[in-house]
């Protein structure tokens, strides 16, 4: 997919699957959930399936993830 110069400085909306995510809209990237951080998409490791949110780090995934 190429990108404009709109898009890398744009939201992406992406669909968060098992194995990996599906560009809605492209963009340059996507916000934690938790902490705000931009996450560049080739930077973007941890989301979750169930929430569709991103995650900046394990550690963040993992907190959110406790009961």
């Amino acid at each position: 997919m190429l990108m404009t110069t709109d898009d890398k400085r744009s939201e992406a909306r992406l669909h968060y699957g098992p194995n990996g995510f599906r560009v809605l809209r492209s963009g340059s990237h996507v916000f934690c959930a938790v902490s705000g951080e931009a996450i560049a998409l080739d930077a973007l490791r941890y989301w979750s399936v169930n929430r569709q949110e991103p995650y900046a780090s394990a550690e963040i995934a993992t907190e959110r993830m406790k009961p």
